[in-house]
């Protein structure tokens, strides 16, 4: 399915020679890897470069045209495996998925084809989602690439560079017989623009243009005595066919400025804020004019130190902008510039934060005391300092104004999530079976650990949450409960968990989330949902997978039924029948539900159909504002609101617009024994004559009974008198 259709963007990317194309980063991608003449492309959906996925998928009919071949890899592993298809052949291959855990994953296939070499060119796409917008750890690639010795390219963040860095990935990649990677950030995928466009070239080798005979060739092999001569030609050949390539193709860039005493050195991906930060110290213009020079590394490894030497030599001091640490590139300017005995001052952390984010007040306030430390002649420092302060007035002004610190808004559950019901079931249980660990996955399901449910010990990474019991559980006085997605399932989950649990005889439980897609990343399709990415149909399930490994205690559940998973729950966790038991909870992801269900509902209406939409709600008389239901429940759509009674001043709960009509509010105040305060009803549009009769019918019954209760108020009121 995915999170949205690029059914009618692809057009742009059958654009031919000279024609200008319009549009975001990610199909600018997918158009340059199709101008590069590649073979095949495969990945792993995963912020922010989950679309690269979708809008191949989509574009699966040019592809067949062009006989590109194209897969929605199982996981990061098996899309870096696909690159080994280029260390013998001359193919040109693409692979994508989401940066440091990603690589993490695809690291063992990434490592041997970087040994190996390769004869097509190579490249990955990183999606280098680091920052507050990041659902990971902190990490950065750069470790990885210096690690296994594959080249890292930064872009500049716009059109034109981005499109011609992906096509010169690939020669520099057959140039040095060496894998490329190639990193966006989130803003970067999503930015807009234009470029001209090239002819797309059908790859010299493809299912319509065969290879005749396999290529053998021993010293590509990863064994012994090839692993020694692969690691003397990285070093020997590779990297100075690197290093001489990046020259010559000069593909970083140098940014001249009359104020040439000072420079700035600066990764390709964070050029833009840093030229719009000089743009606001007057500094720069809205054009990418700058009177700083600025040295703009789009190639982050390997460093190429004349250039550094170069761009330094009579500059009193240089900043390195360079996002997170350890400071990488900033410790390759000081032994680069030392070697050389220049004694230019380098700069980076100090003025700019160690870790975080670099977002445009953080390079402000760091480009601000670096030129206060570095007074480059002719730079008016009072205004950069009145700037400055301005910045940090706004912000003290900002704070004044909301009269106090935004509260934190972390992620949550979605509206009508067939996964929170899951663990409004295990709040339940623990109230009878006692608190027992749960070993929590990466996914949608991870929320769980914050309010109002902070249910979840650990995670430690995608599929990997029934492995990671194996260590706790014999330790536990309760048995362990573990939880995936349907995505960790098939992605590591399977076989690092399932397996690894049938094998040891381990006694755990394992509680599925079956929503029928990859939610988290967008709703990309998986081995048991209906249909593939390219929409071809599939018949695979998870309790097959589940049986033919022989799991026996399995159990089946609609996730809203949180009476009858509550049951289940304590019967895993109770039973003396010793094992694996697993639990798939099965509800559709209601993001992807309402996409689906929407467009076919305005449609009825339009058409004049009758359409029952089924809605929640809470008797402001009933409820109590005991607020149990909400603790419960977590549902956004289920809040609160002032008590309409003057005599009670504890806000009523109170269910808003959002209700997508699941009934979780209702089906916990069932199971939990609540008050009955909750109420269905059903919007009936394009109703019927019947529907209209007995909606006065009821009208009319409903005026009685209040005409009855105003009449004894009144009378009760005359007594008192």
């Amino acid at each position: 399915m995915g999170e949205r259709s690029f059914k009618k963007e692809i057009a742009s990317l059958r654009l031919g020679e000279g024609d200008t194309f319009h549009g975001e980063g990610i199909l600018a991608v997918t158009k340059a890897l199709l101008q590069s003449g590649v073979s095949y492309v495969g990945g792993y959906q995963g912020a922010p470069v989950s679309h690269l996925v979708d809008v191949m998928a989509d574009a699966n009919e040019l592809l067949e045209e062009l006989g590109v071949h194209f897969e929605a890899s199982a996981s990061e592993a098996s899309a870096a495996a696909m690159l080994g298809a280029s260390i013998n052949y001359p193919l040109r291959g693409a692979v994508t998925w989401k940066s440091t855990v990603g690589t993490n994953v695809a690291s063992d296939a990434l490592a041997n084809v970087a040994s190996a070499g390769v004869k097509g060119g190579a490249v990955i796409i990183l999606g280098e989602d680091y920052g507050e917008g990041a659902s990971i750890m902190q990490e950065r690639t750069h470790a990885f690439a210096m690690k296994s010795q594959i080249w890292l390219l930064d872009p500049r963040p716009n059109l034109p560079m981005i499109v011609d860095m992906v096509e010169k990935s690939f020669e520099l990649s057959e140039a040095t017989n060496t894998p490329v990677m190639l990193e966006l950030r989130i803003r970067a995928c999503h930015v807009h623009g234009s470029f001209k466009t090239k002819a797309n070239r059908p790859p010299v080798f493809s299912r319509k243009h065969t290879i005749e005979n396999p290529d053998f060739d021993y010293g590509r092999i990863v064994l012994p005595p090839s692993t020694y001569s692969q690691e003397k030609h990285k070093i020997e050949v590779r990297l100075p066919r690197a290093i001489e390539f990046v020259k010559r193709a000069k593909l970083n860039e140098v940014f001249a400025g009359k104020y040439d005493d000072i420079g700035i050195i600066v990764q390709g991906g964070l050029y833009n804020s840093v030229i719009r930060a000089l743009g606001d110290y007057g500094l720069a213009d809205g054009f990418g004019a700058t009177d700083v020079p600025i040295y703009v590394m789009n190639v982050t490894y390997p460093i190429i130190d004349d250039e550094i030497i170069r761009f330094c030599v009579g500059k009193r001091a240089v900043l390195v902008v360079e996002e997170s640490q350890p400071e990488f590139i900033e410790h390759a300017v000081h032994v680069a510039l030392r070697r050389a005995d220049v004694q230019t001052k380098v700069l980076g952390k100090g003025p700019l934060p160690m870790a975080g984010e670099y977002t445009l007040e953080v390079i402000l306030t760091g480009i601000a005391r670096f030129l206060e430390g570095a007074v480059p002649r002719g730079v008016d420092l009072a205004f950069v300092g009145r700037t400055h302060q301005g910045l940090l007035a706004s912000k003290k002004k900002a704070a004044e104004l909301l009269g106090g610190p935004v509260p934190p808004r972390p992620p949550g559950f979605c509206v009508g999530c067939p996964e929170r019901p899951v663990f409004s079931a295990m709040k339940l249980a623990e109230r009878e079976v006692g608190q027992f660990h749960i070993a929590a996955d990466i996914g949608c399901h991870l929320f769980s650990t914050l309010p109002p449910f902070n249910m979840g010990n650990t995670v430690l990474g995608y599929g990997l949450s029934l492995a990671s019991s194996a260590g706790v559980a014999p330790s536990m006085s309760r048995r362990v409960i573990s939880v995936m997605g349907d995505g960790g399932f098939w992605h590591n989950g399977l076989s690092s968990g399932v397996t690894n649990a049938i094998y040891n005889k381990d006694d755990s439980v394992l509680v599925i989330m079956q929503n029928g897609y990859s939610s988290a990343t967008g709703a990309q399709h998986l081995p048991s949902s209906t249909t593939n990415a390219k929409g071809e149909s599939l018949s695979g399930t998870i309790e097959a997978a589940l049986r033919g490994l022989g799991v026996s205690w399995i159990r089946t559940l609609r996730t809203y039924g949180v009476a009858k998973m509550k049951d289940a729950l304590k019967d895993a966790l109770t039973t003396t029948e010793r094992g694996l038991k697993v639990i798939i909870a099965d509800g559709e992801c209601q993001l992807a539900r309402q996409r689906r269900i929407r467009p076919l509902i305005r449609k009825q209406i339009a058409a004049g159909d009758r359409v029952v939409r089924t809605r929640f709600g809470i008797d402001d008389d009933v409820c109590t504002g005991d607020h149990s239901c909400i603790r419960l429940s977590g549902c956004p759509s289920l809040t609160i609101k002032a008590n309409p009674d003057p005599l009670k001043t504890d806000p009523v709960a109170h269910v808003n617009n959002e209700c997508v009509g699941c009934g979780l509010c209702g089906e916990v105040a069932h199971a939990a024994v609540l008050c009955p305060s909750f109420f269905r009803a059903e919007i009936v549009q394009n109703a019927w004559l019947a529907d209209r009769l007995l909606d006065r019918l009821r009208a009319r019954v409903i005026g009685w009974f209040q005409v009855d209760r105003t009449t004894a108020a009144q009378s009760a009121d005359a007594t008192a008198v």
